[in-house]
């Protein structure tokens, strides 16, 4: 395949929901520009309607306004479906509404503890009640919370974004710990608004002191590219026989960035032009070239903020000269689901050599064409990962389905259309 031309991954995921939340508590107007229109993300924009909030139609390819306004019982429960990104934001959000909320969602998401965020929510004065355990669907009753220092046993970004969210619902401060350094799009977005905000290098504070938060006002903010998602067109261009790829507007946040420091390390050609900040973010236009790759040797810290971007780090390594191996991925089956292990298998169903060995992910490099059916047990970065290894010279990857990535990426084929100039 040669590559030519230029592409823009949808909006970042996580940062869409953040500021959509955040824009729901500061009663104020916002309009996010480019944001990601998911499925997950209609659920959280469903959710914050039935509090009261007001927020347009989530449409492909438009803009996205919220009216934060003072939060109301719903008249029903909030059904967080399959979103565990909701279920957690919303549950700090509402730690500080004096309301009584029943979430739902369904089983798959029903059948997940949320124990490691309901115990500090409690913490902080949050009534919690769950009618089976520590899962949905349970119960939520907000109320005057006091100032709160939480040590997290793992780096967690979510649960320190709901934690953060509290603080912001509540009025009081939240200081949040990690033993490692997790993403920070929520610590930079309050920043950005004019929240007081320290941040350290595991540690994130905010201060509680209400009356010195800012007025906010209407304003627009503008949606990074997301980097997962970005991770695809950047191995497409790394295995391309020929040409370039320029991937605009891509957010390089440090904490999200670990994807393609390895790729890096394996031989991809990373240009960065443009660099700038958009909401607090850091973003950049990446052009890349095709390159030879080498295999490449992946510690545990780095696995666990690429979970997300595994499936196709390991679809690279196939490629490259070597054996690959990334460390301690048996530690993120909880998160990951069956993902890992699809990854070794599905690696094999096309003929490359790959297996999960004392906890950690070995891919064999090889340069025969890769031929197979792929099982994506409907995860979009499983088939976004084999779509790709799909477009090599020769290749025949059958994906078990593709409407995966038309609800993640609904633009993904056709993009891929008018950049393969094979």
């Amino acid at each position: 395949m040669k590559v030519d031309g230029v592409v823009r991954p949808p909006g970042d995921k996580t940062v869409t929901h953040l500021a959509l939340m955040t824009a729901a508590l500061t009663r104020s107007r916002v309009t996010l520009l480019g944001p990601l229109t998911s499925p997950d993300v209609q659920v959280t924009a469903r959710v914050l309607r039935q509090v009261g909030t007001e927020v347009s139609p989530v449409r492909h390819g438009r803009p996205l306004t919220v009216r934060g306004r003072r939060w109301t019982a719903p008249t029903r429960s909030l059904d967080c479906g399959g979103s565990g990104t909701t279920v957690r934001l919303a549950l700090g959000a509402l730690a500080g509404r004096r309301i009584e909320v029943r979430l739902t969602g369904n089983e798959r998401l029903g059948s997940r503890s949320l124990r490691d965020l309901t115990i500090p929510l409690r913490g902080m004065g949050a009534s919690i009640v769950g009618e089976r355990g520590e899962g949905l669907p349970l119960r939520i009753r907000g109320g005057r919370l006091r100032s709160f220092s939480f040590y997290t046993p793992t780096a967690r970004a979510q649960i320190k974004a709901a934690l953060l969210l509290a603080g912001v619902s509540g009025g009081v401060a939240v200081t949040v710990t990690d033993p490692a350094r997790s993403r920070d799009h929520l610590e930079r977005l309050l920043g950005h608004l004019g929240f007081t905000v320290h941040v350290g290098e595991k540690t994130v504070a905010l201060s509680g002191a209400p009356e010195r938060w800012p007025k906010i006002g209407a304003r627009d903010l503008e949606i990074p590219g997301d980097a997962t998602l970005a991770a695809y067109w950047v191995a497409a261009a790394t295995l391309a026989e020929r040409g370039g790829l320029c991937i605009e507007h891509v957010g390089v946040n440090p904490t999200r960035s670990a994807s393609f420091t390895v790729l890096t390390r394996m031989g991809a050609r990373f240009e960065r032009r443009s660099r700038r900040t958009v909401g607090g973010e850091r973003i950049a236009d990446l052009f890349i070239t095709p390159a030879p790759l080498s295999a490449v040797d992946v510690s545990a810290n780095e696995t666990r903020s690429m979970i997300d971007e595994l499936p196709v780090l390991a679809v690279v390594a196939s490629r490259a000269h070597g054996e690959s191996r990334f460390r301690a991925v048996g530690d993120l089956r909880v998160t990951g689901g069956r993902r890992l292990e699809l990854t070794a298998e599905n690696l094999r169903a096309v003929g490359c050599r790959s297996e999960v060995q004392d906890g950690d992910l070995v891919v064999q490099g090889t340069d025969r064409p890769p031929r197979g059916r792929v099982e994506t047990a409907g995860d979009h970065r499983l088939a976004l990962a084999f779509t790709v290894l799909g477009t090599l010279r020769g290749s025949s990857v059958e994906l078990s389905e593709t409407a995966s990535i038309r609800r993640s990426y609904p633009d993904f084929f056709a993009d891929l259309e008018r950049i393969d100039v094979s």
